[in-house]
């Protein structure tokens, strides 16, 4: 099952290892990453294979939030589909 997963807040040095840190740890491959930063803020959007992950879908993007919410970033992470949907014109 693939996912995405947004990450936003103030640019630092180990956002992008921090996030694929976690990622590893549960099973979850990096299948592509964008990211910029704008005017000191960094946002990122990341495809991932999650269908090796080791915790249910739902425990894995509560982790992803609260790793986020303790380093003042908005992590969020989201099946395809749903992401599919919401992002269609």
């Amino acid at each position: 099952m693939r996912a995405s997963v947004t990450v936003l807040g103030k640019e630092r040095v180990g956002i992008i290892a921090g996030v694929s840190e976690l990622l590893a740890q549960h099973g979850v491959n990096v299948l592509d990453i964008s990211q910029t930063v704008l005017q000191g803020y960094f946002n990122m959007i990341m495809l991932v294979d999650a269908s090796g992950c080791d915790v249910p879908f739902a425990r894995l993007a509560e982790s992803l939030k609260e790793a986020g919410e303790e380093r003042d970033l908005q992590i969020r992470a989201q099946r395809e589909e749903v992401f599919n949907v919401m992002h269609r014109i």
